[in-house]
């Protein structure tokens, strides 16, 4: 199994204690599996030290490229501008994943092999033993029950944001998803099956996430995990979920 050129795109969000392991963990794993490797972390103008910890790991990883947002604009359009930084360096099969790390490099070989399989498209890795809270593994069912009773069936873990596509596949759904997106894996996914792409789901690990805090700083001030959605993520839901109607789920809206 050996690829051209493989790209990691990867959101960040003040994860200065968990993106040095993480990254390391990656290339041990991908490395061996193409003969050149592109990791394009994009900086969502992070307030920790996330920014230093970058420059500092360029200089050690001749992988890695660095790109940092004009102004801070949230998860989904980050990750949206990580998916055309890579498609930019012409690779041959793109990986992306959060800069959280709450994935294991060893699954990546497993993403990979599957996107190889003949006529595969796209593949989710679709995780298992989820410890986030609840109320985020919820919100993820329920996007995904609404998902299911629009396209007829369910589509596994419809917001994994470990997930690999071949250059025309990503080219093509990045067309069709708006560019200040809130949740465009949830777009992907949809769109992927209304456009009959070639999907695999692999089972893969989430772990918590790396560094002193398993909740993070995306939700307000890092603490403890809270027992009920946060303020901000209640407000994000509303959102995301108006979102999801009008761009994907809306009866009568324009088709890719």
């Amino acid at each position: 199994m050996s690829l051209q050129h493989l790209a990691v795109v990867m959101p960040a969000y003040n994860e200065a204690e968990g993106l040095p392991g993480f990254l390391d963990e990656i290339l041990e794993h991908i490395t061996p599996l193409a003969e050149r490797v592109s990791l394009i972390v994009v900086n969502d103008r992070s307030t920790d030290q996330t920014a230093s910890v970058l420059t500092s790991l360029e200089k050690e990883l001749p992988q890695l490229v660095v790109v940092t947002a004009e102004d801070n604009r949230g998860h989904g359009p980050t990750a949206l501008a990580a998916y055309r930084a890579g498609l930019a360096l012409a690779p041959d099969a793109l990986v992306h994943v959060d800069g959280d790390g709450q994935f294991l490099g060893t699954d990546f070989p497993r993403i990979l092999k599957a996107l190889q399989l003949p006529g595969v498209e796209v593949v989710h890795g679709v995780r298992q033993k989820r410890t986030d809270p609840w109320y985020r593994a919820a919100l993820t069912g329920c996007v995904g029950a609404l998902a299911a009773l629009v396209v007829g069936s369910r589509i596994p873990d419809v917001n994994t944001p470990l997930r690999a596509y071949r250059p025309a596949a990503i080219s093509q759904l990045l067309d069709v998803v708006p560019e200040d997106a809130l949740v465009p894996h949830v777009h992907f996914s949809l769109a992927e099956r209304r456009l009959g792409f070639v999907v695999r789901y692999v089972k893969v690990l989430s772990i918590p996430r790396r560094g002193s805090t398993a909740a993070g700083t995306m939700w307000g001030e890092a603490v403890a995990i809270p027992k009920l959605p946060p303020k901000r993520l209640r407000d994000f839901s509303r959102r995301a979920i108006a979102e999801v109607w009008r761009v994907s789920l809306k009866p009568g809206r324009a088709r890719p």
